[in-house]
């Protein structure tokens, strides 16, 4: 994890809140060429035509319902934006905000050749905490995806520091997150379509979406099987909190990855899954998810290119997470 993902922070560091300077999953071989990323909030990192990339230059999942305003929409620099809650990020990222209508992941995507690792890209949405991260991974793509891990680790952990007591919050492999039962949002990752499976990829985006207010008084007897943080006790924590925390806890999540491997990340994942009886299972060099039953011989394969190629928990017709 050294050589593919510098991350190289201390957790009493991120704990007070202060790093002068950061690497974001950017590559080992950067680190002599002194690519550091560094926040610079007078400064647009990104071109305002890259938001006109075709979909067809990435692999990516669904992207969900297409929004036509957020076409040729520029990225508003954070020192120009008012009116607007704050959002305060690490030094490592970078943040690029769009407007409601707007797509974070699939700007993300659009924009990622160029602005490099750490850009963070937000939507200001009510009812929505959406937001994506690029990354730069070393290792060779199939075994750089499993950065989606440490970004579902570190979704989970934002909503664990916010969440009431007690309160369940759990993975359905790979990709959604639940609370209480109730589904909320989830991941997402996309990479280039050109990319080859035994080099490293240009970069990486993880996105997610976590439903913050549900919309309909009634949703919870009309759709059972959904929920939203307003629901389940979330208090105040709204988009800009759960979009703050998630970056502090994907900080770790990448920390811990180098400091111990990615073993200590797949513990931390698969101990938010529902726990089944008589089994055991890990997660292999490629992200892959084997299954297997004590008694049984069979070891069951869960691919994770193809599960991540349609997101379990989005609606592509609402734009968001399933009701």
């Amino acid at each position: 994890m050294a050589k593919a993902l510098d991350l190289a922070v201390g957790t009493s560091t991120l704990n007070r809140g202060r790093v002068e300077t950061h690497r974001v999953f950017a590559r080992a071989d950067q680190d002599g060429l002194g690519w550091l990323l560094q926040v610079n909030p007078s400064a647009n990192p990104v071109p305002t035509t890259d938001s006109r990339r075709p979909f067809a230059s990435y692999r990516t999942l669904s992207i969900g319902k297409k929004r036509k305003a957020e076409d040729g929409l520029p990225s508003i620099p954070v020192s120009h934006v008012s009116l607007v809650e704050p959002i305060h990020l690490p030094p490592p990222f970078t943040l690029v905000r769009l407007r409601e209508s707007g797509d974070a992941f699939a700007h993300a995507c659009r924009i990622a050749p160029e602005s490099g690792a750490g850009t963070l890209v937000y939507v200001g949405r009510f009812d929505l905490a959406e937001f994506a991260v690029v990354l730069e991974p070393a290792e060779p793509l199939r075994s750089a995806r499993r950065a989606f891990y440490a970004g579902m680790v570190a979704l989970t952990d934002a909503l664990r520091a916010y969440a009431p007591p007690s309160k369940p919050i759990t993975i359905g492999w790979p990709d959604a997150v639940r609370i209480d039962g109730g589904l909320v949002g989830g991941g997402r990752m996309g990479w280039p379509l050109a990319a080859i499976e035994e080099e490293p990829p240009p970069w990486l985006v993880f996105g997610a979406m976590i439903r913050t207010v549900a919309m309909n008084e009634d949703e919870r007897g009309v759709h059972p099987l959904a929920s939203a943080l307003d629901q389940e006790g979330f208090g105040e924590a709204g988009a800009a909190q759960i979009t703050e925390s998630f970056a502090r806890h994907l900080m770790l999540a990448c920390d811990d990855w180098q400091a111990g491997g990615f073993d200590g990340v797949a513990r931390e994942y698969l101990s938010r899954m529902p726990r089944e009886r008589q089994t055991v299972q890990r997660i292999d060099d490629r992200g892959d998810l084997l299954t297997r039953r004590i008694g049984a011989g069979e070891i069951e394969r869960g691919d994770l290119v193809q599960a991540l190629a349609t997101p379990s928990w989005l609606d592509p017709a609402l734009g968001g997470p399933r009701l």
